[in-house]
């Protein structure tokens, strides 16, 4: 099939770029080091969450803008073949989000593996963590692939991708923090948890420490969403959250990559 083709093309394309070997690499050792150091392998599973939740995005959004741009000469070639534009447009972002994703992978399971760290609980722990990361790399690939597809200018869209990461990472949760404080008085368990969905980062983030059973260290706030997210009904919503953030900002992707003139 053609669009396994592509993919085949971009994966490979994407693997012999360095920063895709660091970028696993970074993940192995930083794994390898928490594990010696933290003491059991559930404490450095948490540890390891907040290098998920801030590399993941950082990575995939601006290395997808950047290879989606540059990927533009590649494009008009096929184009130029009897070959569809969505089956050109779901290659292209299958082949930058699988390499990635195996990246992440295999970088974080390596150590727990050779450490012999992969007990009941740590498994448990460890396969929600590479479930996250796996879903926010589709999600910030498919925000990249919106961006490259919207802005022409490289450097443009580069500095959008930033800034989208630094909303979403840093100042998302200083407004998160405000609106808990200033409305600590009220009841405010189900806009906290509309603020979560409305995050994919955050999101993902709320759901992995609820299983990492430290929900009371949020609260009350904590103990609601412990009720709502703790549940297998609320994982899966949590989960179709994270779906719907991959594929809508998808679709406007698509629909761009349709209207534009290579």
């Amino acid at each position: 099939m053609t669009i396994l083709k592509v993919v085949r093309y971009v994966i490979l394309d994407v693997v012999r770029n360095r920063w895709v070997l660091a970028y696993g690499l970074f993940f192995l050792a930083v794994t390898d080091v928490l594990l010696r150091l933290g003491g059991s392998g559930p404490r450095a599973m948490l540890s390891l969450l907040n290098v998920v939740v801030l590399l993941i995005p950082l990575v995939t959004i601006v290395f997808g803008t950047i290879y989606w741009h540059g990927a533009r000469e590649f494009n008009e070639l096929l184009l130029s073949q009897p070959v569809a534009r969505g089956t050109l447009f779901h290659g292209l972002f299958a082949g930058l989000v699988i390499p990635l994703s195996v990246a992440f992978v295999v970088g974080v399971t390596i150590p727990v593996l050779v450490q012999r760290a992969a007990d009941g609980q740590t498994t448990k722990l460890l396969l929600l963590l590479l479930l996250a990361g796996c879903a926010l790399t589709a999600v910030f690939g498919a925000l990249a692939v919106l961006i490259a597809g919207l802005v022409d200018d490289r450097l443009k869209g580069l500095g959008i991708a930033l800034g989208v990461w630094l909303v979403m990472t840093v100042a998302y949760d200083g407004l998160v923090l405000w609106v808990a404080m200033a409305f600590q008085d009220y009841p405010i368990e189900g806009a906290m948890l509309a603020l979560s969905f409305a995050n994919p980062v955050d999101l993902a983030r709320v759901l992995l420490v609820l299983r990492f059973d430290v929900s009371a260290l949020m609260g009350y706030t904590g103990a609601v969403m412990q009720r709502m997210l703790g549940t297998p009904l609320g994982i899966a919503a949590a989960i179709g959250g994270l779906a719907a953030w991959t594929i809508v900002p998808g679709l406007f992707a698509l629909r761009a990559f349709h209207r534009r003139d290579f």
